[in-house]
């Protein structure tokens, strides 16, 4: 029920009913040609007056109207059922949203995304990290609903990212443990005559991912060469074993391996033809690398007892299985490998990536061309 107008403002108005401000803004004429208007509420007259000028000012830029009736628990489904479910691997779906499900749905679930402010956005980060939630999960929250935003943009369901214009929270990176060319050393010769030797071998001195590195099957390694091409990885989904896509399309690379590698790669080839001769028809074909003892693929998560185990038999103390790609990373980088040439075989999605997390490696490298602009620029200058 309308309440009355307020002095000079013939769109605006206050309604008794709640007292809140409603605003109308002309949209023209619909196909009957009747008056078609939209009406913007809010809790102050300056806020009707702040949205009813924005929105002006979309409809003569030629955006169109949002649809101010979605709220973003319906966006958020909406998007993960049209689009998100179809643009990334299943575990990342599902990833996403059980992020939107237990973090953001139930904080702003009902709010309608075109009245979402960035202040309602900060509050909720504010809510998360009290709640002891870490820096980067708290993150991943803002993200994910940016991108749930980003998707109504392209549906006309609002017209700005307020997520996006939230402050975005500062941390700084960890740097990841690496071993020391002589740990390094250690763990190898330790290895020696393990049924997984050359997995954890592998890992080392490749960077790859666990789930990469069990994905391998023996068509991917051309032996004439030392080339292993990385195309898929294994991993766990609702329970069962699956080799999804890599994680991403950089990830879809081709190795060199180092001599010794590929030979240990032969070696395990042969012991594991000898296996599945004992065994008979109790092994089962499966075509990967790196298999149990009947041949069929290894569960990821087995790989982090057992190479605890073995750290602590070579006298390292706890060690990540992941921790052996971070440890490739740094040796190549120690050994000046070139940062673009780390960033390829670790299947990075940017060099940037790969700048930021082993950049402090590289300080040698930034002396050296210092001291090489030093003998350019000044040598001459300091014989005079």
């Amino acid at each position: 029920m309308a309440g009355h107008k307020s002095n000079g403002e013939g769109s605006i108005y206050q309604r008794a009913s709640d007292n809140r401000w409603m605003g109308a803004v002309s949209l023209g004429h619909d196909a009957n040609g009747r008056p078609n208007r939209k009406v913007i509420s809010a809790r102050t007259r300056n806020e009707v007056v702040h949205k009813m000028r924005q929105l002006q000012h979309d409809l003569d830029q030629g955006l169109p109207a949002p649809d101010t009736s979605i709220t973003v628990a319906q966006l958020i489904i909406r998007w993960y059922e049209d689009v998100l479910r179809h643009q990334v691997a299943a575990s990342a779906a599902r990833n996403y949203k059980a992020v939107a499900d237990q973090h953001i749905i139930p904080t702003l679930g009902k709010k309608k995304v075109a009245s979402l402010t960035t202040g309602d956005v900060d509050r909720l980060i504010s809510q998360k990290l009290d709640s002891g939630l870490s820096v980067s999960t708290v993150r991943r929250v803002r993200a994910v609903l940016a991108q749930a935003i980003d998707q109504g943009i392209r549906w006309d369901s609002v017209t700005r990212n307020v997520a996006r214009l939230s402050r975005p929270l500062k941390t700084t990176r960890i740097e990841g443990r690496t071993l020391t060319p002589e740990q390094a050393r250690l763990l190898l010769e330790t290895l020696e005559g393990h049924r997984n030797e050359a997995l954890y071998a592998l890992m080392l001195s490749t960077g790859l991912r666990r789930g990469e590195a069990l994905g391998l099957q023996w068509k991917d390694l051309d032996e004439k060469t030392g080339v292993l091409t990385v195309r898929r990885q294994l991993t766990r989904e609702d329970g069962e074993l699956v080799t999804t896509d890599t994680k991403t399309a950089r990830s879809r690379r081709a190795v060199n391996l180092p001599a010794p590698m590929l030979a240990t790669l032969k070696a395990h080839k042969a012991r594991q033809a000898a296996d599945r001769l004992a065994l008979g028809e109790a092994w089962q074909v499966t075509g990967f690398i790196f298999t149990t003892s009947v041949g069929t693929p290894m569960d990821p998560r087995n790989l982090n007892r057992e190479f605890k185990t073995i750290c602590h038999r070579a006298g390292l103390g706890d060690w990540h299985p992941h921790e052996l790609r971070h440890s490739a990373a740094s040796l190549m980088l120690a050994r000046g490998v070139k940062l673009q040439v780390v960033s390829e075989v670790l299947g990075h999605a940017s060099i940037r990536m790969t700048a930021d997390v082993y950049g402090h490696i590289l300080a040698p490298d930034r002396q050296a061309a210092a001291d090489a602009m030093s003998e350019t620029l000044w040598t001459d200058h300091n014989r005079n």
